[in-house]
């Protein structure tokens, strides 16, 4: 499959939402055909995430996305974060490899964190960059702050006490068997980057968040379930 069928929609419109105390960046109508992106996810090998039997980590299927679109996104990304994000440009850039993400754990069988808010990394500059290739009936991506520390972003820092104050609170009370969404006890919702096809969506690894998941719609089959793709930026 060539690259230039996951070419980026040029120019790009480039949208900011505030949540809480930080800006989540979007771009809508992402890639010029991002049916293309669909059809590989089809015909590639999907296998449960590192961590799936231990009921840790991300709750679902996950399978390489080929090349041509990681070159295409990082050829945009790289100055696009630094001027959004306010990264040094002195900083070089190290990328995950880009995956296809589909969200097949039903909510009885996930683990006592994947019931509640996570933050992906604390170092200062770890951007996600999740394209949904799923409708709007797919939830979202939900942004919170942790009522008893007042933490919305994770450093390094604060690593420590944040781990202590939410197992505290786990074996307190723990976290009823959901796809967590609204507010609770210990966690406020600041706000929600809905789902749309084709539409991507950075945000700082550091803050905490979830997906917004219906567990009506879960399925390992990539035209019906809640694909997305998951890239990660660190500088």
């Amino acid at each position: 499959m060539q690259g230039r069928e996951f070419a980026v929609r040029m120019p790009p419109d480039v949208c900011a939402a505030q949540v809480g105390e930080h800006a989540v960046v979007f771009i809508d109508d992402f890639l010029e055909e991002p049916q293309a992106l669909v059809e590989a996810a089809c015909q590639s090998s999907f296998a449960p995430c590192a961590g799936f039997d231990e009921r840790r980590g991300y709750p679902g299927l996950r399978a390489p996305v080929p090349p041509g679109y990681s070159e295409r996104l990082t050829e945009l990304l790289d100055p696009l974060i630094r001027v959004n994000f306010g990264v040094p440009q002195a900083l070089a850039l190290k990328k995950t490899p880009c995956a296809f993400s589909l969200t097949t754990v039903a909510p009885q069988a996930l683990g006592p964190l994947q019931r509640v808010p996570h933050f992906d990394a604390s170092t200062p500059h770890y951007i996600a960059a999740l394209l949904y290739l799923c409708d709007e009936n797919h939830g979202g991506t939900a942004f919170y702050r942790h009522r008893a520390t007042g933490l919305q972003r994770i450093s390094a820092d604060a690593c420590e006490r944040y781990g202590e104050a939410v197992a505290a609170e786990l074996e307190r009370q723990p976290a009823p068997p959901r796809y967590f969404g609204e507010s609770d006890a210990h966690f406020e919702l600041l706000g929600v980057m809905r789902a749309r096809f084709n539409r991507l969506v950075l945000y700082r690894g550091s803050l905490l968040h979830t997906a917004i998941v219906n567990p009506r719609r879960l399925s390992a089959d990539p035209r019906a379930g809640r694909l997305t793709v998951n890239s990660f930026y660190d500088f």
